[in-house]
């Protein structure tokens, strides 16, 4: 009991003589265009997270080195702090 070719049709008919073919060629375009945009989407999300994965580990790489020089630089301002109290 499910739906014959000719129940299709008939649906089809109905709806084109509610929309029109322009309309429902613009409905056709702008889906297309969605499905187009996501899929590109979802290709430069993938790509951007092997991407973020390395550059998330260069840059922690570099603050640790920050913070390693800010570090220093304060032990040597101390010493200089206590060298100018003598």
């Amino acid at each position: 009991m499910g739906i014959s070719i000719w129940q299709l049709l008939i649906l089809l008919a109905v709806v084109i003589l509610i929309f029109g073919t322009k309309k429902l060629k613009n409905i056709g375009g702008d889906l297309g265009g969605a499905i187009k945009g996501f899929k590109s989407a979802v290709k430069e999300g993938d790509a951007g997270d092997d991407k973020g994965a390395k550059q998330n580990k260069v840059a922690q790489g570099s603050t640790e080195d920050s913070a390693g020089d800010a570090t220093r630089d304060a032990a040597g301002a101390e010493s200089v702090k206590k060298e100018d109290k003598v």
